[in-house]
């Protein structure tokens, strides 16, 4: 009887052993913030064939370890080079500096682009503004301007004002990319045909840090 106990016992710890070795494994999020000389990422001109500032506008705060665009040196991407990604969550944290002056606060964050900005997928970043996705995509293989700011029209938007720090979480899922905006969903962009491509972070005339930059993989 004894045996027969043992037997079954150690029978059961196999096969709970080779069901726990075949459990997938919790994803991880990847730190893609850049290394003090931005390294792993490349500064790219909007158009790509235009010129890139003379002083480069993007740099890596030594104090604060956050990545900042002066805002000086026009419209341009900083692109994540180390690879391009499918299915993921993108996650970026960001503010704008707040002036005084009146202004349109413009930035946004990149995924699914293409590595020379032809086709593109932002988030729109403003101050108490923005939190919507378009950008120019492939719509039945050709390239159309999309925009998901109409499904904002009825609700608050949760994007606090120039001066704060607010959190993106940009899901991209076969042909699904959604956008979380400080814990809130605010915008779903479906039957998106691009299902590959680099992330990055847009400058568009004004001072803007990022911070804590992940990627988890799905």
């Amino acid at each position: 009887m004894r045996k027969t106990l043992v037997a079954l016992l150690f029978g059961f710890l196999i096969v709970n052993v080779m069901s726990c070795s075949k459990t997938k494994p919790k994803e991880e999020w990847i730190n893609v913030m850049p290394g003090p000389n931005l390294e792993g990422w490349t500064i790219v001109d909007i158009p790509a064939d235009g010129p890139l500032s003379a002083t480069p506008q993007w740099s890596l705060d030594k104090s604060t370890g956050n990545v900042v665009c002066n805002g000086t040196g026009g419209r341009d991407w900083l692109r994540y080079d180390k690879k391009q990604f499918s299915d993921f969550v993108f996650h970026a944290e960001w503010r704008f500096k707040k002036i005084e002056e009146p202004a349109k606060y413009n930035s946004g964050v990149f995924v699914r682009n293409s590595a020379e900005f032809k086709i593109w997928h932002q988030a729109q970043m403003g101050s108490a503004s923005g939190g919507y996705l378009f950008g120019n995509s492939l719509v039945n293989g050709e390239e159309k301007r999309v925009s998901t700011k109409d499904q904002m029209k009825d609700m608050e938007n949760p994007v606090k004002p120039a001066g704060e720090w607010n959190s993106y979480d940009i899901t991209c899922k076969g042909p699904t990319i959604s956008l979380v905006v400080n814990g809130v969903k605010t915008t779903v962009w479906k039957n998106c045909e691009v299902l590959k491509g680099y992330i990055g972070l847009e400058a568009e005339g004004y001072y803007v840090e990022f911070r804590n930059l992940k990627v988890k993989e799905l």
